[in-house]
């Protein structure tokens, strides 16, 4: 007996992974990616029932610019009824990492600022 897994024979169908994706309308596609942006940056700000356990600053102000950047870029594409409580929700994270910042940025130099303007909280 092999103390290795048995490999699954069945390859996976890329073909079908394909065709499901071009069913996906774009802003579905944006606005889920925001979302996921959002909540690793949320866990990485230490936000979640874990609280610190996952904390990293430095973690957390790349997602929350990259955030930024995508909403920025696709502003005009998911429309407002999408983009405003995204919007909303990066305003939010911004706040929290100047709260949890030991040496807050100057106003315009936090995370996503360059994109979204200075955050006063």
């Amino acid at each position: 007996m092999s103390d290795t897994p048995a490999e699954s024979s069945e390859a996976p169908d890329f073909d079908s992974m394909t065709r499901d994706i071009a069913e996906v309308p774009a802003v579905e596609v944006i606005v889920t990616v925001a979302v996921n942006l959002m909540s690793a940056a949320a866990v990485k700000l230490g936000l979640t029932e874990e609280g610190d356990k996952y904390k990293d600053l430095d973690e957390a102000r790349k997602l929350v610019t990259a955030l930024a950047g995508l909403l920025d870029a696709s502003a005009t594409e998911i429309s407002s009824f999408h983009a405003a409580p995204l919007r909303d929700g990066l305003k939010s994270l911004q706040l929290a990492f100047r709260e949890a910042s030991l040496v807050p940025d100057e106003p315009g130099q936090g995370p996503g600022e360059k994109y979204t303007g200075p955050i006063y909280g």
